[in-house]
C-alpha cells in the first residue's frame, strides 16, 4: 500500500502528482438539436464544442445522457441577463474545464424525460439502451469527431455511462461510471432486502415534477423563481416539440409505485413484467468484458452502496482499471469524512476531480496504445487519517480480519466467549433513526447539503450496543466487515441493521458504516454470485426466502457497507444494533413491537469480522 500523499489535507490534493499544461481552446459555444431515433423519437442533445474550432480540427467526445433536464431554461428577465449554469457555480466551469481540454461534449435527455419525446417506462429500459448505440452513430459522423467517444455522469446518469460499453460500439473507448448503482435493488432501493422508502418515495416525486416540465421543490425557492423549465432545443421556436414531448411524458412509470410492487429481486413486476435482476449492469457482464471500452468507477464511503460498486466492479471487470472512492455526498460536491467537521472541501477539490477524470479520458481516448489497457488502480480514502492511499488489489495488502465477539456486559472482545447461556434482549425501538442526511438520502447535493451523522451518544440508548475496550494502538479498518448475529425474535421477519461506531475518550461516538438484513432474506445461497462479492451471498430472491421460527435461535450473517477509517489509540470500537431506522425504511413488521435476543456463548457466538491493519509504534496523521 503506497501513501499518495501524507499532506493530510482531506480532498484538497490531487489523487497522484498529475501535472497538465494549461487548456489550449477559451471558451465554448452551444447548440441544441434533436437526433431522430429508429422508431421516430426524438433526443434532445446539447452540443458543447470549444470556441474557435478550426474547420478540420477533430477531437474525442465525451457523452452523457440524463434523466435530469440535460439544459434549464430561465425565466424573463432573468434570461436576459443570465446562464442557467450560474446558478451552480459548483458546475459553472465543468463544461468549459473539458472543452479548454480539447474535448466535444454532448449532453443528451434520455427518452421519455426533458425535452425528448417518447416515453420513460422504468429506469434504463431496452429502448435507452438500444438509443445510446444510434446516438455514438451520430456523434462518429458529426466533422468534429475522430471516431472515439467517452461517457461519464454522476447516478442515474453514471449507469447510463457504464452501460455504454455494454452496447459494444467499436467507438466507445472509456466509459466513468460515478456515485451509480449498478445493482439498484441491493445499493439504493433496497439493500439487505429492506424497502429504502424515503429516497425512492422523494426519487420518484422529483422525477414526476421534471416529465411535467415543473421546477422540483429541491431547487428551492430560488429555482422557483429562476428556472421556467427544460430547455427546448433551438429550432423548436414555438415550443411545440417541446410540448409534444411534456405529452408523452404524461406516460412514464412511476419510480415508487414500481418499487412497492416489489419484495425479491427476481419477481416480474405485475404491469411491466420486468424485475429488479433486468435493471442490473451485470446483466450484461459478457458484453461489457468483451467490448472495446475501459472503465474507472468512482464511488463514495459515505454515500448509499456506490462504494461497493465500485470494489464489486474492480473485481470483477478485466476492463475497469481504475476505482476512486472518496468521503464525499452522492455527487462529490461536499466533504462527508465523519472526522472532518468542515462542511464543504476546500475551493481546488472539483478541480483536482475533474483533473483526475481528464486524466482517464486522456489516457485512453487520446493517448490509446501508450497506456497499460489493464493495469489496476484503485485510489481510496483513509477517513480519520484524512489521506489517500493507492493500490493495485483488493483488499489491500497487510489487511487482516480479527474477530470480535459480543460479551456480558454490553462489551465486546476478542476472547473466544465461554461456555454456558448469556444473552441480551431488544425490545425493538421503531423511533431509532440516523437522521435526515444520512447515506441513503441522495437528495441532499441537490439541497447543497451533505451526509451527516451527529454525535450518536443519544441516538444509540435507542439501540442494543457492544462496545470494546480502549485501543492500545492505532487501528485501520479497511474493507467489509462481516457480522454474524445469533438471535431469536418473538416475529417471523424483521430488519436487522448493525453499525460500527467509533467511541472517542469523551464519549462522542462517530459513525462509520452499517449493513442491514432483512430476516426474510437470511438464507446464504451456495450459488455463485454474479459480481464478486465480500462474505456471505444473499441472493435476494424467491426461492430462497424464509421466515423466522419465532423463539428458535437463527443466525443472520451478512456483509456490512466497506470503509476504509482510521480509528486513533484510547478510542473504543462499538457495535449497535437496531430494528428499524425512522424516516428513512419501511417498517418490519408494520405493525407490533417484536423483541429480539442476541445471543452471545460458545455456542451462539454472535461476533463481527472486522478487516484491519494494526498500526504499531509512532501513531500515523
Amino acid at each position: 500500500m503506497a501513501n499518495i500523499s501524507n499532506t493530510n489535507k482531506p480532498h484538497s490534493v490531487l489523487f497522484g502528482k498529475y501535472q497538465r499544461q494549461p487548456g489550449r481552446y477559451a471558451g465554448t459555444v452551444t447548440e441544441s438539436v434533436y437526433i431522430s431515433m429508429r422508431d421516430g423519437v426524438e433526443l434532445a442533445a446539447e452540443i458543447v464544442l470549444p470556441k474557435d474550432l478550426p474547420n478540420d480540427q477533430k477531437m474525442p467526445t465525451l457523452l452523457t445522457q440524463t434523466r435530469y433536464w440535460r439544459a434549464m431554461e430561465l425565466r424573463r428577465p432573468f434570461s436576459w441577463f443570465l446562464q442557467p449554469e450560474m446558478l451552480n457555480p459548483d458546475f459553472r466551469d465543468f463544461l468549459p474545464f473539458f472543452a479548454n481540454h480539447g474535448y466535444a461534449q454532448i449532453i443528451v435527455d434520455v427518452r421519455g424525460t426533458g425535452a425528448s419525446t417518447g416515453i420513460w417506462e422504468y429506469p434504463w429500459d431496452e429502448n435507452s439502451f438500444k438509443d445510446a448505440y444510434e446516438i455514438v452513430d451520430w456523434i462518429i459522423s458529426q466533422p468534429w469527431s475522430n471516431g472515439a467517444v467517452g461517457a461519464h455522469g454522476i447516478s442515474y446518469l453514471g449507469t447510463t455511462a457504464e452501460l455504454l460499453a455494454a452496447c459494444k460500439h467499436p467507438a466507445v473507448k472509456a466509459v466513468l461510471p460515478m456515485f451509480n448503482h449498478p445493482d439498484a435493488y441491493t445499493q439504493i432501493a433496497f439493500p439487505g432486502g429492506i424497502f429504502n422508502y424515503r429516497f425512492v418515495e422523494t426519487w420518484g416525486r422529483f422525477d414526476r415534477d421534471l416529465d411535467n416540465n415543473q421546477t422540483p421543490r429541491e431547487f428551492g425557492w430560488l429555482g422557483k423563481l429562476f428556472v421556467r423549465g427544460v430547455k427546448p432545443v433551438d429550432a423548436d421556436q414555438d415550443r411545440q416539440k417541446l410540448a409534444h414531448a411534456v405529452r408523452d411524458h404524461g406516460q412514464n412509470g412511476d419510480s415508487l409505485s414500481l418499487a412497492q410492487a416489489l419484495t425479491f429481486r427476481d419477481e416480474p413486476h405485475p404491469d411491466i413484467g420486468i424485475c429488479a435482476n433486468d435493471l442490473a449492469v451485470h446483466k450484461y457482464r459478457e458484453e461489457i468484458e468483451n467490448s472495446n471500452a475501459v472503465s474507472c468507477g468512482w464511488g463514495s464511503w459515505m454515500d448509499a452502496g456506490t462504494a461497493d460498486a465500485v470494489l464489486q466492479r474492480f473485481q470483477t471487470y478485466r476492463n475497469n482499471v481504475r476505482g476512486v472512492i472518496g468521503a464525499w455526498e452522492h455527487g462529490g460536491r461536499f466533504n462527508a469524512s465523519p472526522y472532518d467537521r468542515t462542511t464543504r472541501p476546500p475551493v481546488p477539490d472539483s478541480y483536482g476531480q475533474w483533473r483526475e477524470m481528464l486524466r482517464f479520458f486522456d489516457d485512453y481516448l487520446k493517448r490509446g496504445e501508450t497506456v497499460p489497457r489493464f493495469m489496476k488502480e484503485l485510489y481510496y480514502y483513509v477517513m480519520g487519517a484524512e489521506e489517500w492511499r493507492l493500490t493495485h488489489q483488493w483488499p489491500p495488502e497487510g489487511i487482516t480480519y480479527e474477530r470480535w465477539y459480543f460479551a456480558g456486559g454490553n462489551s465486546l472482545t476478542l476472547a473466544i466467549p465461554p461456555e454456558g447461556s448469556g444473552e441480551e434482549k431488544y425490545p425493538v425501538d421503531f423511533e431509532a433513526s440516523t437522521g435526515v442526511l444520512n447515506r441513503w438520502w441522495e437528495m441532499g447535493g441537490v439541497e447543497n447539503k451533505t451526509v451527516s451523522y451527529p454525535d450518536r451518544k443519544s441516538a444509540d440508548k435507542k439501540l442494543l450496543t457492544f462496545t470494546g475496550a480502549p485501543l492500545q494502538e492505532d487501528i485501520e479498518i479497511t474493507g467489509h466487515p462481516i457480522v454474524s448475529l445469533y438471535i431469536t425474535s418473538t416475529s417471523t421477519d424483521g430488519a436487522f441493521l448493525v453499525y460500527l461506531e467509533d467511541v472517542d475518550p469523551q464519549g462522542s461516538v462517530t459513525y462509520i458504516t452499517e449493513g442491514q438484513l432483512r430476516a426474510l432474506h437470511r438464507n446464504v445461497s451456495e450459488q455463485k454470485a454474479p459480481v464478486v462479492t465480500a462474505g456471505p451471498y444473499h441472493t435476494y430472491c424467491q426461492a430462497d426466502a424464509e421466515e423466522i421460527v419465532p423463539e428458535k435461535t437463527t443466525e443472520l450473517i451478512f456483509s456490512l457497507l466497506p470503509t476504509s477509517t482510521l480509528i486513533r489509540k484510547g478510542h473504543r470500537i462499538r457495535i449497535a444494533i437496531a430494528g428499524h431506522d425512522a424516516g428513512t425504511f419501511a417498517r418490519i413488521p408494520a405493525t407490533g413491537q417484536p423483541v429480539i435476543t442476541v445471543a452471545y456463548n460458545r455456542t451462539y457466538a454472535s461476533s463481527i469480522d472486522l478487516p484491519v491493519l494494526r498500526i504499531t509504534g509512532e501513531k500515523t496523521g
